[in-house]
């Protein structure tokens, strides 16, 4: 019997390690994808940059495999292309896409956010306002990209508490490429509004009014479109 515990326990160990392993190599891909998300907002690396995952990896300090992971994660996110043969680049979304794309996020986020007021948890209201005030910190400092990337995700983490993965998961599809149309969007952009308009919003969702809620967010989504296509 002995032995057999013995022989468990050297099955069990490689498993172990490997687990370990992979949620070190996803803990890095995690701290470093804002990074890289960030510089590309604040057009430290836009679409004219010729770059490598090599000089990516050269840039932050990092080897190539969590460059490629963060790669693919912002590829999945349509904010990199990544085509056979050639190098990575910055997506530069049309206009006309960033209207279709708007418009599939007001109809996703008008049912999350109804879905959010029915059940709001005390953890996941102060999840939100802690993110919400990382946002304001941000903008009053004037970090336009990590501005920029809290922004999203407010409504991706507000997506996450309402617990539908599907929703989810295609929110996630539609509020990066947003967020990079803003920064390569050339008309000012007010920072203040988004945290404001975020922070109205926990406070609906907090007193389960749901006709509040919704239009605040239809409201945010409102002026994001004015000013994205204003001339």
């Amino acid at each position: 019997m002995a032995s057999c515990a013995l022989n468990s326990q050297h099955l069990t160990f490689p498993v172990t390690l490997r687990r370990r392993r992979a949620e070190e190599k996803t803990h890095l891909v995690d701290n470093f994808y804002p990074r890289v998300f960030d510089a590309i907002l604040e057009r430290r690396i836009d679409t004219d940059s010729r770059f490598t995952e090599a000089s990516l990896g050269q840039m932050f300090g990092v080897n190539r495999n969590i460059i490629r992971q963060v790669l693919a994660r912002l590829s999945q996110q349509q904010v990199i292309l990544l085509l056979p043969n050639h190098r990575p680049q910055v997506a530069a979304p049309d206009a006309e896409r960033t209207r279709q794309t708007l418009h599939a996020r007001r109809l996703t986020e008008s049912t999350l956010i109804r879905l959010a007021c029915q059940q709001p948890q005390s953890t996941q209201l102060r999840h939100l306002r802690d993110l919400v005030a990382r946002e304001r910190e941000s903008a009053e400092r004037g970090l336009r990209g990590p501005t920029l990337r809290l922004s999203g995700e407010f409504h991706l983490l507000l997506a996450e508490f309402v617990g539908n993965v599907p929703l989810a998961w295609f929110l996630g599809s539609l509020v990066p490429p947003i967020s990079l149309a803003i920064a390569q969007c050339e008309v000012p952009w007010n920072d203040h509004d988004a945290w404001q308009s975020h922070g109205a919003i926990v406070d609906a969702v907090e007193r389960r009014d749901v006709s509040a809620a919704v239009r605040l967010m239809n409201t945010h989504l409102d002026k994001l479109e004015k000013q994205l296509f204003q001339t």
